[in-house]
């Protein structure tokens, strides 16, 4: 064998390998991005100042130091989830940029005929952070300590007619009061605000006189007696508020709700990615300080797998499209 011809060939065949290598590592590059050192979004819907907002921030020094690279709180509100919901969904599929959403995302689409996303198949889900029973909270000028009481109250005096406050219609806290005002004999006008943390404002100046949302966005407002907690949609009292009854127990038994927020990233996102993600996200929530802080607004840790939170999300979806159907409750569409 010529000696020189080998010799030859060595350089070709080097270039040939690095050159495979090279092939090799673009194929490999978009199930790998979410382990580069671009930033982490993590995509809220509303504005600051809401649950979600309130858990996002929770969750990201502890993510960013288990990552090891940084993770941003980006507050993209409007059209009741849609703006933010819809940027992820056309976000690279490459784990850097999810959906911090909650009860909305099983909703819009009861809510809205149509949507500029399919929430069941551009979506896959990463984990369910937490749950939280709400808290009807109203303005101290509202008749009554309890629900009981405020019912009575507006039972009798028809002419003066409450309006309660929500984060978009559709959404759970609008879901609720419809429910219950059919149930109770009441008349209640809602009016739709754009997050948790205006619904809070409309009440504080008592443009609208109450709301249902959580005990973290409520509690300040709580503790300085600017708002009163009138009842929890939970099935059992929170610790944080032990003198304020159920909903079941203000005459309502077997009522029980629970509002959520899970985090979501685009379906074309690469599986081993989206595990990578659930762990890291239920590594953070068993950090003790994190439940700490959790537990402090009233947030349940749950932590599941994207599977159950798929199946969660179904469940939800389905249960309020039958009260919707058979309520003949009109939405917006």
């Amino acid at each position: 064998m010529n000696m020189n011809r080998l010799s030859r060939r060595a350089p070709i065949r080097r270039l040939a390998v690095l050159l495979s290598g090279a092939l090799i590592g673009l194929a490999a590059s978009p199930a790998t991005a979410q382990t580069s050192d671009r930033p982490l979004t993590l995509v809220v819907p509303f504005p600051p100042g809401g649950s979600t907002d309130i858990v996002a921030r929770i969750v990201q020094p502890k993510l960013a130091e288990r990552l090891g690279r940084p993770v941003v709180v980006e507050n993209r509100p409007g059209a009741a989830s849609q703006i933010a919901t819809q940027h992820v969904a056309r976000a690279a599929p490459d784990g850097n940029t999810v959906l911090v959403s909650f009860d909305n995302h099983a909703l819009n689409p009861v809510a809205k005929s149509k949507l500029p996303y399919d929430t069941f198949k551009d979506f896959v889900g990463v984990s369910l952070l937490v749950r939280f029973a709400l808290v009807l909270g109203a303005h101290p000028t509202v008749p009554g300590a309890t629900l009981r009481q405020f019912l009575d109250r507006a039972r009798t005096e028809p002419a003066n007619r409450y309006n309660y406050a929500s984060t978009g219609v559709g959404s759970l806290n609008h879901l609720i009061p419809e429910n219950l005002q059919r149930l109770a004999g009441v008349d209640l006008l809602h009016v739709p605000y754009g997050g948790g943390g205006p619904a809070v404002q409309a009440v504080l100046g008592n443009t609208s006189q109450m709301t249902f949302l959580s005990h973290a966005a409520l509690r300040g407002q709580i503790q300085a007696a600017r708002i009163k907690p009138l009842a929890v949609t939970g099935s059992r009292r929170l610790p944080e508020l032990p003198d304020v009854p159920t909903v079941a127990e203000s005459g309502f038994p077997g009522f029980e709700a629970y509002s959520w927020i899970g985090i979501f990233v685009p379906a074309a996102t690469p599986g081993a990615t989206v595990q990578k993600l659930g762990a890291d996200f239920q590594a953070v929530l068993a950090d003790g300080e994190v439940r700490s802080k959790l537990g402090a607004g009233s947030f349940e840790v749950v932590g599941s797998t994207g599977e159950q939170l798929d199946r969660h999300l179904r469940t939800e979806h389905d249960r309020w499209a039958k009260f919707v159907k058979d309520s003949g409750l009109k939405l917006d569409d």
